[in-house]
């Protein structure tokens, strides 16, 4: 039996994302993505301006003019996430924690893509993969979904993202587009995701907080490591304490970048309570021009 809080958070989450999939999201995912390949659908009379590579030489000297095939592209997609529901997503300083952005953003995705009438399919993993749904498509498919990432109950509190892409991996042959959404607390992962960004059409989906980033000078103050447990006292008020702190992060932004950029993996940048929208659509709009090119 499902708590009623959690059926609440769903039902919650389902009305703050349909505004943006009905008037935003979904045509500009429509746009972002492409189908696995192109169907034929007829021939035609040549007219000026067609591509002559198109041209239908057997049809040609049959009827003794030029004619081209038309084909149209095969829209159906599978949509794969992957969720990391590691310990360090229970966390948030801004109205929302980590995992309620993960859950909302994969509700964003998963009815765009069902109105593009797309298969949507789920991994959860924390330093293991933790549950597998299979792609479908429909409402009630999506619903599961989002319960999924908020009721589920991890067994292990660690991150290790190379296991998951591995599973990915091993799961289909068939290219998918794959939303990996994760704080990206881990490393080791990186020759993982350039064999898994070959084969399927990747894309990173880091989640932060902006509190992980800028700690506020709040004096000394006692860190759990929500994986390890382990604690530390820190002077956050001591402004070197300050500056190590910011650089650390700052650094280990880059390098992340870094890696996804050597993997050829797009991403997207987003922050606990904070909107998300606009870095989205950036996303969307970078992505079509891609392809038009």
């Amino acid at each position: 039996m499902i708590p009623p809080e959690v059926l609440k958070k769903i039902r919650h989450i389902q009305i703050r994302t349909r505004h943006k999939v009905t008037d935003v999201f979904a045509g500009q995912y429509h746009s972002a993505f492409k189908g696995q390949g192109m169907e034929f659908e007829e021939v035609r009379e040549y007219l000026a301006g067609d591509d002559v590579r198109s041209i239908d030489w057997n049809v040609t000297a049959r009827m003794g003019q030029p004619y081209i095939k038309k084909f149209r592209e095969e829209r159906e997609l599978t949509v794969m996430l992957l969720v990391d529901v590691s310990a360090s997503h229970q966390f948030g300083s801004r109205r929302q924690f980590k995992n309620e952005l993960a859950a909302e953003i994969a509700a964003v995705l998963a009815f765009s893509a069902i109105r593009n009438n797309d298969r949507v399919g789920l991994l959860l993993f924390t330093d293991e993969v933790e549950l597998y749904v299979p792609p479908r498509k429909g409402t009630a498919h999506v619903l599961r979904v989002i319960r999924e990432i908020l009721y589920f109950k991890p067994r292990r509190r660690g991150t290790r993202i190379e296991p998951a892409l591995t599973f990915l991996n091993h799961l289909t042959q068939r290219r998918a587009v794959c939303f990996l959404i994760s704080d990206f607390m881990d490393d080791g992962f990186q020759r993982a995701l350039r064999i898994t960004s070959k084969r399927h059409d990747m894309v990173a989906v880091v989640v932060g907080d902006q509190a992980e980033r800028m700690v506020p000078p709040a004096g000394i103050v006692e860190f759990e490591d929500a994986e390890t447990g382990r604690r530390i006292l820190v002077d956050v008020a001591d402004p070197a304490t300050q500056s190590e702190l910011s650089k650390r992060q700052q650094r280990r932004r880059v390098e992340l970048q870094q890696t996804l950029r050597s993997a050829g993996t797009d991403a997207i940048e987003v922050n606990a309570g904070e909107p998300y929208d606009r870095e989205f659509i950036r996303f969307f709009r970078m992505r079509e021009r891609r392809l038009r090119a």
